[in-house]
C-alpha cells in the first residue's frame, strides 16, 4: 500500500510514546499531539509523517467523560483520512466497565470509524505480555504470569484484573460480541478471519515477532478494503503495523533517523540532579525508589516544597511518592490531586533552576501532569533501551520548553532506572530526530 497513513489515539501519554517508539523502529517517523489539536495542525502532521497520534487520558476516566473525549478524538483523527486507526491501551488491558472501558472505546470506535469487526490485539512479546488461545499473559520480575495471578494486575488499585481470558474481560464491558482468534488458525487467513467474523471484536494471539508480522500483513490487507480500519490494542498491534509498512512504506514520507546531538547547542546544557514525581502504587515503581534511595537519593512522600528545592539545589536528585503521603485517600478525586501536587512542584523546581530533567511514574499521572504544565507537544531526545524513552517537551512556557522527561508506566524498568536516568548523557547516548509537534 502506498502513502499508508496510521493514527492513533493514546489512553495515556506513556502508551502513546510507546506507539511512536514502535514505529520509530522500524523506520517510520510520527507525530504526538498533548490533547486533540485543531483541524490545521493534524492536517499539518499529516502531510509530513505517516504516523499522527493524540495523547489522551481516557485510561482513567469514567464511561461519561471516556465518551467524550474519545470521541472527540476519533473524529478529529478521521479528518486525516486514515488507512489504520489504533486506539492504543496498556499491554495489561486496564479497563472495567466503570474506569477506562475498553467495551465502550469498542462502541465509540465502531460508531465514528465504521461497523466492521475490529481486530483486538493486546500482546506485546518484547514487554513480556502474550496472548494463548485468547488468555492474557504478563511478566513480573523475570516470571510470566497468567494475568488474573500477576502480582500487580491482579491487586491493581483501580482496575484489578480477575479475569485473563481476554474476550470476557471485554464482554464484561459492552453489549456487543467479542470473541477470539486462537494463534493455531494464522496458517490459514487471518484477513478473511477478521473480514468475514461476526462479532463486533476480535481478540487476536500472539506470542513473538513472527506472530506479529502475520497480523501486521493482515491489517494492512484489511485497511486495502475498509478505510479506516480501527483496532485495539498495546505497543504490540504499533509493531504489528510497523513490521508490515516499513519493507514498503510510502517514498512521500521521510524515514525516521538518528542526529548526532553534538550538533545541537542546546542538548550541551547540563541536567544536574534529578526529580521523580510518582503517582505510581506499583510494586517495580516501589523497588525503583528504594533503589535510589540506596544510591544516595533524597526520597520522602509527597510533602515540604522547600525540602524539595533545597535537596535539588544542593545537587541531590529527589525521588517523591504517593503511595506513603498523607491527604490523597481522602480527595474527592486522589489521581488528580496527586497530579496537580507533583505539577506545581515541577514547575517550582524548574523555575528555581534546580533540575532541568524530570521522570514522572504512572500512565494516568503522567498524561495530567504533562496537561498541567502546558507541554503542547513532545519529541523523542534519546532512547535509553527497551522501551525506555527520553523525551524532550515543547511549550509556550520558556521554563518547561526544553525540559526533558521520562514517562514511566508503573511496570516499566529495571530497579535501577532512576540512576540510569541521572548518569544519562544525552551527548554520547542514542538521541533520535523524531519531532512530535
Amino acid at each position: 500500500m502506498t502513502d499508508l497513513r496510521i493514527a492513533f489515539y493514546g489512553d495515556d501519554v506513556t502508551g502513546s510514546v510507546d506507539v511512536l517508539l514502535q514505529f520509530a523502529r522500524c523506520g517510520l517517523a510520527g507525530r504526538l499531539f498533548v490533547g486533540t489539536p485543531d483541524a490545521a495542525a493534524l492536517a499539518h502532521a499529516a502531510a509530513d509523517v505517516p504516523v499522527v497520534g493524540i495523547a489522551g487520558i481516557a485510561r482513567s476516566l469514567g464511561t461519561d467523560a471516556l465518551d467524550a473525549e474519545v470521541r472527540s478524538a476519533f473524529e478529529a483523527l478521521a479528518t486525516i483520512d486514515p488507512d489504520i486507526v489504533q486506539y492504543k491501551a496498556c499491554s495489561t488491558a486496564d479497563s472495567s466497565p466503570t474506569i477506562g472501558s475498553l467495551g465502550r472505546v469498542l462502541e465509540i470506535g465502531r460508531d465514528v470509524l465504521g461497523e466492521g469487526p475490529v481486530p483486538i490485539l493486546f500482546a506485546q512479546p518484547d514487554f513480556g505480555r502474550y496472548t494463548v488461545f485468547g488468555h492474557h499473559f504478563a511478566a513480573e520480575a523475570g516470571l510470566v504470569h497468567r494475568l488474573d495471578r500477576q502480582p500487580t494486575m491482579s491487586t491493581h488499585p483501580s482496575t484489578p484484573m480477575d479475569e485473563s481470558d481476554l474476550a470476557r474481560h471485554l464482554a464484561r464491558q459492552t453489549d456487543l460480541s467479542i470473541a477470539s482468534l486462537p494463534w493455531t488458525s494464522y496458517g490459514g487467513s487471518i484477513t478473511g478471519a477478521v473480514r468475514d467474523s461476526a462479532v463486533a471484536g476480535l481478540v487476536l494471539d500472539a506470542l513473538d515477532d513472527a506472530h506479529l508480522a502475520t497480523i501486521g500483513d493482515a491489517l494492512v490487507e484489511l485497511a486495502e478494503s475498509r478505510r479506516p480500519l480501527f483496532a485495539i490494542g498495546s505497543g504490540g498491534l504499533s509493531r504489528a503495523v510497523a513490521l508490515a509498512v516499513s519493507a514498503g512504506a510510502s517514498r512521500r514520507f521521510a524515514p525516521h533517523s538518528t542526529t548526532d546531538a553534538s550538533d545541537s547547542v542546546a542538548e550541551r546544557e547540563t541536567h544536574g540532579p534529578v526529580l521523580v514525581v510518582s503517582g505510581s502504587r506499583s510494586p517495580k515503581t516501589r523497588r525503583q525508589v528504594d533503589a535510589a534511595a540506596v544510591a544516595g537519593w533524597h526520597v520522602q512522600p509527597f510533602g515540604a516544597l522547600d525540602d524539595v528545592v533545597a535537596a535539588l539545589a544542593s545537587g541531590r536528585s529527589v525521588a517523591l511518592t504517593s503511595d506513603d503521603a498523607d491527604g490523597f485517600a481522602s480527595a474527592d478525586d486522589p489521581l488528580a490531586a496527586i497530579a496537580e501536587a507533583a505539577a506545581s512542584i515541577v514547575l517550582a523546581s524548574v523555575r528555581s533552576g534546580a533540575t532541568r530533567r524530570v521522570i514522572v511514574c504512572g500512565g494516568d499521572t503522567s498524561g495530567r501532569i504533562v496537561r498541567l504544565l502546558g507541554i503542547d507537544s513532545l519529541s523523542i531526545a534519546a532512547t535509553l533501551g527497551g522501551n525506555v524513552v527520553l523525551l524532550r517537551a515543547h511549550a509556550e512556557d520558556a521554563a518547561i520548553d526544553g525540559l526533558e522527561l521520562l514517562l514511566k508506566g508503573g511496570q516499566v524498568g529495571d530497579d535501577d532506572l532512576f540512576e540510569r536516568v541521572r548518569e544519562f548523557d544525552v551527548l554520547t547516548g542514542s538521541p533520535a530526530s523524531t519531532i512530535v509537534r
